[in-house]
Order: C-alpha cells, then structure tokens, then sequence
C-alpha cells in the first residue's frame, strides 16, 4: 500500500489545528473573565497577547516538528532534549489532560448550550457523544480526515456567518458591555488579567497540534510550518471578532460567571427561536474540537507507549493503520474526568498544567543550533521562545496564587505521573546485558 494514503495535507492538518482551538474556550470563557475584568480594551488585549504567544509558540513547534520528524510532538522534544522523565511525564499529562480532559470539557459545553432547549443533557448525553465519535474514527485515515474536515467546514462557516451577523444587526434593547474608558490601565495591572490569561491561552491550546502528527503530513517541512501560522492566524482573527459580537449583543450582568455566553448573546441578537439555532450550530462545530482532540491525543499516546512497557498495548493499530485502543482509552478518561468535576475546576487545572508543559516544550529550542533550525535562520528567532516563555511564568504563577486548589490538583496529577514512572523503570524495564 502505498505511503501516500497514509498521508494528509497542509490543508487538513490546518484544519486539525483549527478545530482544537476553536471550540469550548471561546464560547465559555468570557463570562469568567468578565468577572473581573470589563473594559473592552482590556478583554481585547487579552485576546491579542494570547493571539501573539500562539503564534510564537507555533514557530517555535514549527522549527522542532521539521527537525525531530515523526509523530509524537513534545514526547520526542522533550525526552530527547533533556531526559526520558520528561517525555514520559508530558505523555501521562497529555494523556490524562492535554487531550482527555479537552474533549470532556467539549461535550460538556455541548451538553450546556443544547440545554436551552428546556430539556436537560447531562453528563450521560458528553460520554455517548464522546463514544460516537471515537467510533467514527476508528475506520480509516480518510473516514477520518473526511468526517474531521466535514464538522471543520461547519466550525468556520458559523464562525463568518456569525460575525457578519452580529455586524451587521444592531445591538439589542437588553444593553451591551462595550466599555472603551480608560480603566483598562488599571485592569491590566490586576492579578485578575494575568488570571484571565489562563482562560485565553487555553482557548489557543492547539495551535501545536499539527506537529503531534507531523509523521503523516506530506512535505512536512513545507505544509507543517503553512498549516500552523494560517491556523493560528485565523483563530485570532476569529477570536477577537467574536469576543465583540457577544460584548455588542450582551450586558456585562447577562454574561459574567457563565459558561454559555454565546448562547445569552444570540438570544439577545435574534430573538429567543433563533438564538437556539445558534445553540445547535455551537454544539455542532465542538464535534470537530472532540473529533481534532481524540485524532491527535491517540497518536501522541501511541508513541508514548511504544517506548514504555505499562502502556504497550496502547500501541496497537487496527487494519487500517488507526490507533483505536489509544483513541477509546481517552475517551474512557475523558468519561471519568466529567464525572468528577465541576467545569470551570476542570478548566482550571487543566490550562495550568497544559501552560506549564508548553512552557518545557518551547524551551528545548534554545538546543537547536543555527544550522539545525530548517525555517528561521536568523537568532532574532529566539524572541519567539523568550517572550512566550516569559508571559508562561507571569501567568503560572499569578493562577498558582489565585487558584491554588485547581493548581495543586494539576500538580498532584504530575506527581502521581511521576509514581509511574519511577514503577515503569523499577518493574519493566529490559535488562542491558
């Protein structure tokens, strides 16, 4: 069989890194943030700064994903750069979190918004959601690849759609939280914007999903570069746009500490009846975050557990060259995450530690030397890693401060990985001789 059909275009893995950003955070984070914060300017340079780290962070995994080829994103980065710990550590953290944890997050803000229609989705509704969609990737590559792009296409046509809606009509008689003062000097100086912070940047989570499968990208060195920053650039763009459609149709009262504020918005903006639709196509295009998250959470965990003997059996394909044991595995984690946390404790934990483990991944680029980076030759390349790795410590550490419950949960989670590890190396590891 030819290698090619087991290979997908930049096309495609942009789509990938499309639908892992945008999903859950953007349509659920804002009610948080407006709980501290509500200048207009202020939210909006909270969605820049995570715009511009995405996007540093993108070239950054551009230049590591060209020169570490495979899959395996920062499993190889990582073990390879500095000691086998580390890749093991950010495997079990991807495994349990990066990418499990998402995909329940998504089903549960699917279950959220389709609850306006006076009928309650609970959490049995995410986990056969989830299941389905496991299911469905279990075939082929290309059922796969057509069924991700399919709910993609859906994701970015209401994302337009709903913009040059929210343009074009005038915003509603309930008010709207549109605040251009001047206070945004001093929300800027609050510990609560670096807080907000957490919430953004795990809405741009994703932005280094393309390099997790770089071994099935064509041409990697070409296509995996194209298909990061034109992701990461229409995220942003997407992003700020519709942060100003839900502060035009919303007042701040209507939307902080909420979870489906895009859903109060639309009611807002186009009545009761319609505003459900909304609902439907928000519910719709988070199938594409489960479908990217499941597709690319299953290859990393494929690659971890070629290497480590307590997860071999997780590297097992099917026929058609599909890691279907990894896939369900997430989403049977994914399952117990729902049932044992509140969303916004899950979102919390979750954006700490994914924060602190791109942090690590981002600092192995300062080991390539000059004539190993294939993209960026000169060394202002290094302000990419530098001012991403220095907003991570700002950011880490004002959320270990403000929430540190959720903190020491993520943390617990790294330890316990740690437990296995040292269990790993002890019980299974091959004699030498």
């Amino acid at each position: 069989m030819s290698t090619a059909t087991h290979q997908i275009g930049w096309k495609t893995a942009a789509a990938i890194v499309v639908s892992n950003m945008i999903g859950t955070g953007i349509f659920t984070t804002l009610g948080f943030q407006l709980s501290d914060i509500t200048n207009t300017y202020s939210i909006f340079l909270l969605w820049i700064i995570g715009g511009i780290l995405a996007l540093f962070g993108a070239f950054c995994y551009a230049e590591l994903g060209s020169y570490f080829k495979g899959n395996g994103g920062d499993y190889i980065y990582l073990k390879e750069t500095y000691h086998p710990v580390f890749g093991y550590l950010v495997s079990w953290i991807s495994l349990i979190i990066g990418f499990s944890a998402p995909v329940a997050l998504a089903a549960l803000a699917m279950s959220k918004y389709l609850s306006a229609f006076n009928y309650t989705f609970g959490n049995g509704f995410a986990i056969g959601f989830i299941f389905l969609v496991a299911a469905t990737l279990s075939f082929s590559l290309k059922t796969s690849s057509r069924f991700h792009n399919f709910f993609t296409l859906i994701k970015i046509a209401f994302i337009i759609v709903l913009v040059i809606l929210g343009g074009v009509l005038p915003g509603s008689a309930s008010g709207n939280s549109l605040e251009f003062g001047t206070s945004w000097q001093d929300e800027i100086m609050l510990p609560a914007f670096a807080t907000s912070l957490v919430f953004v940047t795990y809405s741009y989570t994703g932005w280094n999903s393309a390099s997790y499968i770089a071994g099935e990208i064509k041409e990697v060195q070409k296509n995996l570069p194209r298909a990061l920053i034109v992701g990461t650039v229409f995220v942003t763009l997407s992003y700020l746009l519709v942060n100003y459609i839900m502060l035009k149709h919303a007042p701040v009262v209507q939307m902080a500490g909420k979870e489906d504020v895009m859903g109060e918005a639309a009611g807002n903006m186009l009545g009761i009846g319609f505003g459900k639709i909304v609902n439907i196509f928000i519910a719709l295009q988070l199938i594409a975050t489960i479908s990217g998250y499941l597709w690319v959470g299953s290859r990393l965990t494929q690659a971890f557990a070629k290497e480590n003997h307590l997860w071999r059996s997780l590297a097992v394909n099917n026929k058609k060259g599909i890691p279907v044991r990894a896939i369900f595995v997430h989403a049977v984690i994914a399952s117990v995450i729902i049932l044992t946390g509140s969303f916004k404790e899950i979102f919390v934990y979750t954006a700490f530690i994914l924060q602190l483990f791109a942090s690590l991944s981002i600092s192995t680029v300062f080991f390539l030397k000059k004539d190993q980076r294939k993209i960026f030759k000169s060394n202002l390349f290094y302000i990419f890693p530098a001012v991403f790795l220095l907003f991570s410590i700002y950011i880490l550490y004002f959320t270990l401060i403000h929430n540190p419950k959720e903190s020491i949960i993520g943390l617990g989670i790294v330890a316990f990985g740690l437990i296995l590890y040292a269990v790993d190396q002890r019980f299974f590891k091959k004699p030498t001789e």
